[in-house]
Order: structure tokens, then C-alpha cells, then sequence
């Protein structure tokens, strides 16, 4: 019988605290659709006074936050978008901003640590004299942290060069922060100097964060207002929202400081898998609370057989191909959890080694 869950899917799976609970049956609500709760009001102030920008909207998810902030930049049909190939925005997200959006993606390709080059960005803007036959170029997008490259932070100087980039041709930039406080905390940088750059920034709120539902768009006046009308659109404008307006304010006062422990506990699984014969870890890749481990060639490590022998004992992590494998850390993920996972995977490794090399089941005492 499992007594211990240490559940490493995503930082998306926190449970509220007690102080999150309490603050939600506790909070002043009104109508948000009417513009008149006050939590909601509140939360979005001091969303937009720490991104150093006019204004903020609260959306219920950053996929949604994301697919607002592309629609308002794009507001013609047939507008492009230049994003990276292995972006959130382009993969994951059920290609909203074109289904919807009547927008048209052109992808860069993302190097190892989420960037794309300058050069390729400016290569793929349109010819404005080519309007005729072109979609017309309208916006960039970044992701920051990068979650597919590895939860890799994009430095506050490569953010003004593509701000730059944009403001030359007359495009905006949006970035796709839904774990923008994870890299203002890697970088040591404020994050109102990070995204200073930007246009807009959607910012998740359930993940490193831990609140339980819902995430942040925020940019000048202008763009909020219509952010806003699009926002009900899309059946995203929520009536007393100041409930988890108010989880997502503990989270703001009481978690951000604990990321940079959710940091270093990644940093110790990356340095332990990495001592595993079998696994191995790009360690000087892994920045934040992210961690992908590769099962080499060779090594008779089968990932699924690996992930259901410690789902048996507990712990939940996830596959992403054949050969590698994601942790991500959370701020209710402790140091026991940490090196009890170590523990567990390393003696899995074990016990599938000796199974596939012919000497029979083993117990490893997992």
C-alpha cells in the first residue's frame, strides 16, 4: 500500500493551503463582469504595479491569457505571429490562435535554452512590399521560462534585443510568462525590469506560484480594454472572481519566496540522477524547477516500465518520449521528498537492470 505521494508531473498540481482557503471564504466579491469586484480590482492593481506596466486582467487560464493577448495584437484576419517552434503557444495549446483567431504562425527554431536567434527572428518578418501575396507580420512572441528546453530563463538583455527588434519593424511582443516569476528569481533580475521589453505578458498563477485556478495578462490601458471585451468572448469573464482572486494573492505574498528552493531541490535531483548509471542530466541546463533526464542507449531502461514502478511506490513523474523523462518541483515538494525520490530511482533503475539482463526479478527494498 502507497503511504507517501510525491507527485512530480507538474507544478500545476498544489492543493490550496490553509491560508488560500481561508482567504477565499473570506473575500469581498462582487460581480467581475460588471467591473465592480473588489478583490479582483485589487489583485489586478498590484499584478500590474509589480509587472511595471498601466494594467492587468485576471483570465482562467493561461492558455486563454495567451490566446487574448494574440488577438489583440492581431486584430486583422490573416495577421502572422513569430514564435519558436518549441513553444507552448504553438505546441500546446490546440492551435487556439488560429482556429479562432484567424492567425497565421511562423516558427523559429528555439535553440537548448529557449531563445531564437536574432537573425532568424528578422529573417522571418514579412516584406511589407510583399503585402499582396504575405500574411502581414504583426507580433513575437517569447516563452520565459522556456518549459520544452528545459524550464531555461531568457535573460532581461536578450528580451530588450527582440524588443528592439520588434519596435524597428513596428511589432509587438508578447511573452508567454506562465512561470515568468521562476525567472526573475533564477536571473535575480525584478521582474518589472525582465518584461520591460514587452507588449504584453500572460503570467500563470497555478504553477510555481500555487495558486489553484487562473492567470494574469497585463500591458498598457488600450490593451487590457480590449483584452477585456475579449475575455467574455470567449467565456472567460467570471462573476464573483474575487475567490480566487484571493488564493492567487497568498500565493503572490507567501510562495514567490520559496521558489528558489524549489530551484536548488531540482539542481540536487539533476546532480543525483545524473550519478545514476544509465541516466543521464544536461545539469548546467537545469535553471529552475525543471529537470529532464534521459535513459541512454543501451542501458535496458524502459521509461514506462520506470514510471509505473514508482507510481507504485508513490511517485508521480512524467514521460515525455521514449527515452526521457520530466520532474518538476513545487513549493510543496520537501527535501525528504527530494532525496526520497533519488532513493527510489535509483533502486528502480536496479531492479529493472537486473530483471532485463536475465537475472529474474530482484528486490531492491523500494
Amino acid at each position: 500500500m502507497v503511504t507517501r505521494t510525491v507527485d512530480l508531473r507538474s507544478d500545476t498540481v498544489t492543493k490550496p493551503t490553509e491560508a488560500m482557503r481561508a482567504a477565499m471564504a473570506n473575500a469581498e466579491v462582487d460581480d467581475d463582469v460588471l467591473g465592480s469586484d473588489p478583490t479582483a480590482y485589487r489583485f489586478e492593481a498590484e499584478m500590474a504595479r509589480i509587472m511595471g506596466k498601466e494594467a492587468a486582467l485576471f483570465v482562467p487560464s493561461g492558455t486563454m491569457g495567451n490566446l487574448i493577448s494574440v488577438l489583440v495584437h492581431c486584430e486583422v484576419r490573416g495577421c502572422e505571429v513569430i514564435l519558436g517552434d518549441n513553444s507552448h503557444i504553438h505546441i500546446y495549446e490546440n492551435g487556439g490562435i488560429s482556429t479562432i483567431g484567424n492567425v497565421h504562425t511562423r516558427t523559429v527554431k528555439n535553440n537548448p535554452d529557449g531563445t531564437m536567434d536574432l537573425a532568424l527572428i528578422e529573417s522571418a518578418i514579412r516584406d511589407p512590399l510583399g503585402e499582396l501575396y504575405y500574411p502581414t507580420t504583426t507580433l513575437i512572441c517569447l516563452e520565459n521560462t522556456h518549459a520544452n528546453c528545459g524550464g531555461r530563463s531568457l535573460s532581461v538583455e536578450y528580451t530588450d534585443k527582440v524588443g528592439e527588434l520588434a519596435k524597428k519593424h513596428g511589432l509587438k511582443l508578447h511573452i508567454d510568462g506562465a512561470r515568468i516569476f521562476n525567472a526573475s528569481v533564477a536571473l535575480g533580475v525584478p521582474l518589472h525590469r525582465l518584461v520591460q521589453a514587452a507588449d504584453s505578458i500572460s503570467v500563470c498563477l497555478s504553477k510555481g506560484l500555487g495558486a489553484p485556478v487562473g492567470s494574469v495578462i497585463v500591458g498598457s490601458k488600450t490593451f487590457i480594454s480590449k483584452a477585456k471585451r475579449l475575455r467574455k468572448t470567449l467565456g472567460g469573464g467570471m462573476r464573483q472572481v474575487g475567490i480566487l482572486c484571493a488564493a492567487a494573492f497568498v500565493a503572490l505574498q507567501e510562495n514567490v519566496s520559496k521558489l528558489e528552493g524549489d530551484h536548488r531541490k531540482a539542481k540536487f535531483l539533476a546532480d543525483g540522477l545524473n550519478q545514476i548509471k544509465g541516466l543521464k542530466v544536461d545539469t548546467a541546463s537545469v535553471e529552475t524547477n525543471m529537470v529532464f533526464f534521459d535513459v541512454l542507449e543501451g542501458s535496458n531502461i524502459i521509461v514506462d516500465k520506470l514510471c509505473k514502478i514508482l507510481e507504485d511506490h508513490g511517485i508521480l513523474i512524467m514521460p515525455v518520449s521514449s527515452s526521457s523523462i520530466r520532474i518538476v518541483l513545487h513549493h510543496q515538494i520537501s527535501e525528504s521528498d527530494a532525496q526520497y525520490t533519488l532513493s527510489c530511482i535509483q533502486k528502480a533503475v536496479l531492479q529493472i537492470q537486473a530483471e532485463t539482463s536475465g537475472k529474474g526479478e530482484v528486490d531492491v527494498g523500494i
